[in-house]
Formats: structure tokens, sequence, C-alpha cells
């Protein structure tokens, strides 16, 4: 049975950080590149970080039913699983895993059932999960307070998921998940 891995997580949880080190250390796993309709930040390259679609691209891959699944996770800014994405990784006969917004995450978990392990991410407090999107530096102040609001609401749904980890301690949480990832495995 093809098994896959759902990372989800509220924004500056550390859900990607914790993901790279997965692919690092098992190289089996391949990241399942995520198809955005914003505009790149930094140094984020298409096709390697996200596939930047314009909102025109967005929509009309939608139509075209190209999407596992999406979803609009700010306003005016849609994120999604693109099926091509998955045919590509599944050629290469790894196995999938994904670095998802929390809505996202409860979707292809709905899709998948038992051949997919969901992970709620959980950041220690709001206040520590502030103080992770500031030190970031790479959103503006009132950003930053929305994606403070929106994490409430993510941390809300964490029930959806198989398991919940929580990233007091990066080291601690990755070896959670690891755990929690052979496990599954092995099942």
């Amino acid at each position: 049975m093809e098994k896959m891995i759902i990372i989800s997580a509220p924004s500056g949880a550390g859900k990607t950080t914790l993901v790279m080190r997965l692919l690092q250390e098992f190289p089996n796993f391949a990241f399942s590149v995520s198809a955005t309709s914003r505009a790149p930040r930094g140094t984020e390259r298409n096709g390697i970080d996200y596939h930047f679609l314009t909102a025109g691209e967005f929509d009309a891959s939608v139509k075209r039913g190209e999407f596992v699944e999406w979803e609009e996770v700010y306003s005016g800014i849609r994120y999604g699983t693109l099926h091509s994405e998955l045919d590509r990784l599944r050629s290469e006969g790894k196995t999938i895993i994904f670095d998802v917004d929390v809505r996202g995450g409860i979707r292809l978990k709905e899709i998948f059932g038992a051949r997919a392990l969901s992970v709620f991410i959980m950041p220690p407090s709001i206040n520590e999960l502030r103080r992770r999107l500031v030190a970031r530096g790479t959103d503006a102040p009132e950003t930053i307070g929305k994606r403070v609001d929106k994490a409430e609401q993510e941390i809300s749904l964490n029930s959806r998921f198989d398991r919940i980890v929580v990233n007091d301690d990066l080291e601690d949480a990755y070896w959670q998940l690891k755990a929690v990832i052979q496990e599954f495995m092995l099942q």
C-alpha cells in the first residue's frame, strides 16, 4: 500500500524546518511541491519551493480539475496540490511528504484515508508563535497579526489529525515526529 505523510501547522510552528530535516534523513521521502497564487518571497524558486501561478492560471487549473485539493488560505491567496506533482513523485517510487496548511492537510487526509498519516505540529503557545514570526523577519506587523489570528483558528482543528507533535524544542519535536512516522511506515 502506498503511504503518504501529511505535515500541517500554523505558520511559524516549524513544520517546514521539520519536513526539510526528514527529507535529508530519509532519501525515500520526496517533497510534494504545492502550487500557489502568491508571488515568490525572498529566494523562493518556482518548481522547487512552490509552483507559482498567477490567479488566472490557478483558476484555469482548478477548472481543468488539475488539483487534488486546494484552499484559499488567505484572502485572494490560494494553495493546492497538483495531480501532476503526485504523478511525478509516484513515478519515482517515493513516499510523498506534504507540507501543507491545516485545511489542506485535513482535506488530503479525507482523500487518502489510511494511506496517509496526518501530523499536526503544535506551537508551544500563541505568544511563542508570534515571537517566531517576528524573528523570521519576512512579514509586516499586520501580516503577522493575521497569521496569529489564523493560527488560533487552526489550532482548534488539531483533533482532526492522526497525531499531534508540540514543537517547544526543535530537536525533541523532530525525534517525536520521526518516531511517529517510523511507526506508521512499519504498519
